[in-house]
């Protein structure tokens, strides 16, 4: 199970803005680049300027933006011809980008680890490196959980909640992140079983 299962529904609730973009003129590698530009200065300005917590109320905020950015550009490729292979490297790397500078910041929330926030980034690029290589064995391109980028999304964009309310983590708090790499490996794992039974 994923968050990812629920796209559809809400690519249907956004599909008369998409068209709306198409008429004005938008192109989906325009809305690809514009996530990746607003979640990369949004993650180096929480991760170098150090504001106050509240400033992580911007995390999940942006996240659910963000989402619905990521589908805006998927449905003007897909739907009304936009499709490029410049899109298809865009949209895999700046999403690896995004995620890496939108998790920066909570290097610095302690209790959490610098060195397993880091890892949980290795991993989740990884995770998105294995979905995108099931094409290159005859499978599709694997979206399969349990911490995939929507997942990771919610995960974070809740913990970005959270510490905006203020509220102090918990001690216990600090196994969270060494938690969030297992799950993110086991999803590389998942992904490259399964490319392989779909490849078979």
């Amino acid at each position: 199970m994923s968050i990812y299962e629920l796209k559809p529904r809400f690519q249907g609730l956004l599909r008369p803005l998409v068209g709306r973009l198409h008429a004005w003129g938008v192109t989906a590698n325009q809305v690809t680049l514009a996530a990746c530009v607003v979640s990369v200065a949004l993650g180096l300005w929480l991760f170098f300027a150090a504001p106050s917590p509240a400033a992580f109320g911007l995390i999940p905020a942006w996240m659910f933006v963000r989402m619905a950015f990521n589908a805006i550009d998927g449905m003007l490729a897909r739907e009304h011809g936009q499709q490029s292979r410049l899109g298809a490297f865009l949209n895999e790397l700046t999403d690896v980008v995004s995620d890496a500078a939108l998790y920066l910041p909570f290097a610095l929330v302690p209790p959490f680890s610098p060195f397993w926030v880091g890892t949980v980034i290795v991993l989740a690029g990884l995770s998105e490196f294995a979905g995108a290589l099931g094409s290159t064995v005859g499978a599709s391109r694997r979206y399969d959980g349990p911490l995939g980028k929507s997942d990771r999304a919610f995960v974070f964009g809740a913990l970005g909640l959270y510490v905006a309310l203020g509220w102090p983590l918990p001690g216990w708090a600090a196994w969270l992140m060494p938690l969030a790499a297992a799950l993110v490996a086991w999803t590389v794992a998942n992904r490259v079983r399964r490319a392989l039974a779909e490849a078979a």
